[in-house]
């Protein structure tokens, strides 16, 4: 059953069709699983296979059209979707092509996205032949979707502010879950179950590291090395509830924390609170990477600190030097300064908020500004 009652996707379906509208497009086609869920509810782990391809239409005007293998027709039917299209699959020959390309035909000008964060998740070549068989002419559906997408409705914010709950409550367990001679795999192990004890429905992203004084990378998986005294630990979780995400990460030194540790820290807590100074609506993302990258000197020199969040877990906006998203209330962000450290080491934090009129929420338990020993 989806996550929301139908009212929810049908305000979405209504907002991005008044933009469709506005800008004289026939439909927008999405291929994709958040898209596919962001309009319909249908929500399923199936999408870990490759094998099929699946397809919603949007028309501006009127419900959405399912065109989907028929595997997944039952539980389209649960939402409030009624048009529902099936085909067998796989099947080694049409993928529902032909269904696809029918339900197509009556529109001339067809949005499908195409820009930044855009995946198309279905042949090529049959896209070829789709694009082929119909006289429409394309354009990019990226700006609908983005536009929509960035700002959170009152549902999922809940959401959100709920994994990040759960998060911030699963982290607090640290000092009980975490001590030296302890494999770093098994670290992982016993976050993902404290995430899980905590209410998570998933953890599908859990990265970290450790190393005296800093760590060399964030997106290693867990290798067998016991943890020191005098290492930083550090795990970034990105668990899920109701399909939506929480992402942010906490250091801990294990034993001891050395002077570079404490300062890089300290460094780093100061940098988000920059951020949530300046994290207001009218600012833009490109400002907000300003503020946070005031004082941080070599550790500003990357793509970004921080991003949108949501049903994925890193969404538009970027929180970098190019970006010239406005913030506007109702966006859910990612705070996600980080500095190098001698050594070739390196520390980065990470908190989640809320935009509002009022100033930001912070949805993730603030760190402490002082590095926490376990």
């Amino acid at each position: 059953m989806p996550d929301f009652p139908a009212e929810e996707f049908q305000a979405r379906t209504e907002a991005v069709q008044r933009a469709m509208h506005a800008q004289s497009i026939d439909a927008l086609l999405v291929c994709t699983e958040a898209e596919m869920r962001y309009f319909t509810g249908f929500r399923t782990p199936f999408w870990q296979s490759p094998t099929r391809a699946w397809f919603l239409i949007v028309p501006a005007r009127g419900a959405p059209i399912a065109v989907i293998p028929g595997i997944g027709a039952d539980l389209m039917a649960t939402t409030w979707v009624t048009d529902i299209r099936s085909f067998p699959a796989p099947s080694g020959g049409d993928e529902g092509l032909t269904l696809l390309a029918r339900a197509l035909s009556p529109f001339q000008t067809i949005a499908l996205p195409m820009g930044e964060e855009a995946a198309l998740r279905m042949p090529l070549a049959e896209f070829d032949r789709l694009r082929a068989g119909l006289s429409a002419s394309w354009v990019d559906g990226t700006p609908l979707i983005k536009a929509l997408r960035m700002v959170k409705s009152a549902a999922e914010i809940a959401v959100i502010r709920e994994i990040c709950a759960i998060g911030s409550r699963a982290f607090a367990r640290a000092p009980d879950l975490f001590h030296a001679g302890q494999p770093l795999e098994d670290v992982f192990r016993r976050f993902r179950i404290a995430l899980l004890e905590a209410g998570a429905e998933d953890v599908p992203y859990l990265v970290g590291g450790a190393g005296p004084g800093g760590y060399r990378d964030v997106i290693s998986p867990p290798s067998d090395r016991p943890l020191q005294p005098g290492d930083v630990l550090m795990l970034d979780t990105g668990a899920t509830r109701a399909g939506y995400f929480c992402d942010f990460d906490r250091n801990w030194a294990i034993g001891r924390a050395s002077a570079a540790a404490r300062q890089g820290h300290a460094a780093l807590w100061q940098a988000v609170e920059r951020g949530l100074a300046a994290a207001r609506p009218g600012i833009t993302c490109a400002g907000l990477f300003a503020a946070m990258a005031d004082g941080l000197g070599d550790g500003a020199d990357i793509g970004r600190m921080g991003h949108g969040l949501g049903m994925q877990l890193t969404e538009w906006p970027s929180v970098a030097a190019h970006d010239q998203t406005v913030l506007c209330a109702g966006m859910v962000l990612t705070l996600e300064p980080s500095l190098p450290l001698p050594g070739g080491r390196m520390m980065v934090h990470e908190e989640n908020i809320l935009i509002t009129e009022a100033g930001p929420e912070l949805l993730s338990e603030r760190t402490p500004p002082d590095l926490p020993v376990i």
